[in-house]
């Protein structure tokens, strides 16, 4: 049994998985810094400096008037926190948007270098070393 598990660890689609899940958490770090760091704060100045996260209602509980979630959490309260929910939203539509663009890259990249690699195919190949032989054969036999 166990030498029936390395083999199928090593089989290359169990290692070009575990690359692609290692890429994909790295690729997930630097797409949430964009969304966090650069287009939300983009979002946020043209809504007129609305912070999504910080919109929710009270079920129960008090909270201090203009309180962040945060605080209202702390604070004991139950909250509704409808904005965090539209922020997840918001992220999920530009992550997806960003995957779209960068998986339509690559497949304009694969097609491109099919498409290079199918004109190669179709030049004309060049007569083979039988048919050089025999044309020196003939060519000789002529003189």
């Amino acid at each position: 049994m166990l030498s029936e598990f390395k083999d199928f660890i090593a089989k290359g689609n169990v290692m070009d998985m575990a690359v692609g899940i290692i890429i994909g958490a790295a690729f997930t770090a630097i797409v949430s810094s964009l969304v966090a760091d650069l287009i939300n704060p983009i979002i946020g100045l043209v809504m007129g400096g609305v912070d999504f996260v910080n919109l929710y209602a009270v079920l129960s509980g008090t909270v201090a008037e203009g309180a962040t979630l945060e605080a209202a959490r702390e604070s004991g309260a139950t909250v509704f926190a409808y904005g965090s929910f539209i922020m997840a939203i918001i992220n999920f539509l530009i992550i997806a948007f960003v995957v779209f663009m960068l998986v339509r890259y690559v497949n304009k990249a694969k097609d491109a270098a099919a498409k290079e690699e199918e004109a190669a195919e179709e030049a004309p190949a060049g007569p083979t070393e039988l048919e050089l032989l025999a044309e020196i054969r003939d060519a000789l036999a002529k003189k």
